[in-house]
């Protein structure tokens, strides 16, 4: 991705460095994936029971916020990131300096991206802040953890990302490539812009009435149309001359790495469908990819027919 020299956002918020939030886990109201369970609330976790709950999380490829205090949003995977194609940090101490650049550039091309079809429905767009923090800290959504994995907050409208993330991803799961990078952060935005367009309060108010397998399946349709909007803002960096060779593969590979069925099989040994919350690899891809060739965002109807 040709991202250096280029401008960046001012919406970034740096908490890097600040330790971790003294507010523990708290118990959001509002939006969420199905309800939160406050600590504290009917006897409390406990540290060890905590420290359980974020292992059994990780393994199943579960943000342990829409189980701690609902109200996010995430890419689907405890390490949604990736490395760089060109030379750039990887998430290292030494090099955050050039990967906040980097990520400051993409923030900012989404703004235009989003800035532009908004405008052309008629609307404003009203871009999110995006928190860079380290280890954890504090949310409207409850404690953000570097094992939480980047979300969107509907709550504060913010988006949360610890750097050290993007290293998980390309070690672990082998999505590497700074467009795979892009595409996360641009999957979380494309929540913000389910917000502001006002499909997540919709489609929350859905689940929060459903029993949680028909939850799980409305969850999956939402996070299908974030990966779609990526799609949508892929396009619009191609049209803005703005993409390497391979760029577009880097984003579809980190789809298809995150996918449930794929997290499911390598870290259970078993597809569990029912329990799907962000769609299998292969509707991952397809709905990056149906943004990516329309370039619109009305080709992103993940709620009505087939997915």
């Amino acid at each position: 991705m040709k991202w250096q020299g280029r401008a960046e956002s001012s919406n970034i918020v740096d908490r890097r460095g600040q330790g971790p939030s003294m507010g523990g886990f708290s118990g959001g109201a509002g939006p969420g994936l199905g309800g939160g369970i406050p600590i504290g609330g009917r006897g409390g976790l406990g540290i060890g029971g905590i420290i359980v709950l974020l292992i059994i999380c990780w393994v199943l490829g579960i943000n342990p916020l829409t189980l701690l205090s609902g109200g996010n949003y995430d890419t689907g995977s405890s390490t949604d990131g990736s490395s760089y194609s060109q030379p750039a940090p990887s998430g290292s101490t030494g090099g955050e300096d050039q990967l906040v650049n980097f990520v400051s550039v993409v923030v900012k091309d989404t703004e235009s991206s989003w800035g532009d079809y908004f405008q052309s429905i008629g609307k404003t767009y009203v871009p999110p802040k995006v928190v860079l923090f380290s280890q954890s800290t504090q949310s409207g959504c409850g404690l953000a953890q570097t094992a939480s994995g980047p979300f969107y907050c509907p709550n504060d409208k913010q988006v949360y990302l610890d750097l050290a993330f993007y290293q998980q991803l390309r070690n672990q799961f082998h999505a590497a490539g700074d467009f795979a990078q892009a595409y996360v952060i641009a999957h979380e935005v494309g929540h913000h812009v389910q917000d502001e367009l006002g499909t997540l309060g919709k489609y929350d108010r859905q689940m929060q009435s459903a029993d949680q397998t028909t939850a799980n399946a409305i969850s999956v349709r939402i996070e299908l149309q974030a990966d779609c909007y990526a799609g949508v803002w892929a396009n619009y960096e191609g049209r803005q001359d703005y993409l390497d060779n391979g760029d577009t593969q880097e984003a579809m590979n980190a789809a298809n790495q995150i996918g449930d069925d794929t997290l499911q099989r390598e870290f259970q040994g078993a597809v569990q469908p029912r329990t799907f919350t962000h769609g299998t690899s292969a509707q991952r891809m397809k709905w990056f990819k149906t943004g990516l060739d329309a370039g619109d965002p009305k080709a992103c109807d993940t709620f009505s027919g087939n997915i």
